[in-house]
């Protein structure tokens, strides 16, 4: 079980950063359970920085550019410099702000060249009764992954984060039984654009709505491999419940 936590922009202070970074590192030795933290920029390096826990550092996004004249950007390089091994790709918000399926299918490949595993970021805005959304996941998929050699694709974890399910309550968030159908589809994407059977070895996580009272359901019934969690991943008290039901 694989555990992305996406500090978005909540942690703007080292001190409070480190206190998590030591929860994360008491959760790793008392569940098993892998933990990746992805804070914001600027704290990154000096978490990762001498880093020897089982804990795993990764961007929240990465640059287009490759290096250079370019104010303000922050490469797959520089994050593997700083002690990053993940890089969350084509996340719901920076797709709103303008990510386009070119623009994550490119950052896709730079990832990939400096040795990043990449996360990429998936979902529909909403389900219809035709089924149309399954057929805008294959192309979010599709549009990523085609322009990857094969050996590269086979490295891609897919978390599936559909945006009607984000800030819902577990009560509204969505079912084990769907969950499990969205996992089986993705799975069958994926073996028809990876190379013989390495899809069987892909990630496939989930992040909508995670909480203590539907993460042991959605995780024991659906197939995933974890979750993409977000603010309740700065939570100091309902991260650690969130992963001991897993347990």
């Amino acid at each position: 079980m694989l555990i992305v936590a996406n500090w978005k922009a909540y942690i703007e202070d080292l001190k409070r950063a480190k206190k998590l970074f030591a929860a994360g590192k008491r959760l790793v030795r008392t569940t098993g359970i892998g933990i990746v933290l992805a804070p914001p920029a600027p704290l990154l390096g000096a978490l990762a920085s001498g880093n020897k826990s089982k804990v795993a550092f990764s961007a929240q996004d990465i640059s287009l550019t490759t290096g250079g004249a370019q104010t303000g950007e922050s490469t797959a390089g520089a994050y593997v410099a700083a002690g990053a091994t993940y890089a969350i790709l084509g996340h719901s918000e920076r797709r709103a702000a303008g990510d386009t399926d070119s623009i994550v299918a490119e950052k896709l490949a730079r990832a990939c060249a400096s040795g990043l595993t990449p996360i990429l970021c998936v979902g529909e805005r909403e389900r219809d009764g035709e089924g149309r959304y399954l057929a805008f996941i294959r192309e979010e998929l599709t549009a990523a992954l085609g322009g990857l050699p094969p050996k590269e694709r086979a490295k891609v974890i897919v978390a599936y984060e559909p945006l009607w399910a984000i800030g819902r309550t577990a009560a509204f968030a969505i079912e084990s039984n769907d969950l499990a159908e969205m996992v089986l589809y993705i799975r069958k994407v994926l073996a028809e654009l990876l190379p013989g059977k390495s899809s069987a070895r892909s990630l496939v996580l989930y992040g909508g709505s995670v909480e203590p009272e539907n993460i042991r359901a959605l995780a024991a019934s659906s197939g995933v491999d974890g979750f993409l969690i977000g603010h309740a991943s700065v939570d100091p008290d309902m991260f650690p419940r969130l992963l001991k039901q897993l347990v």
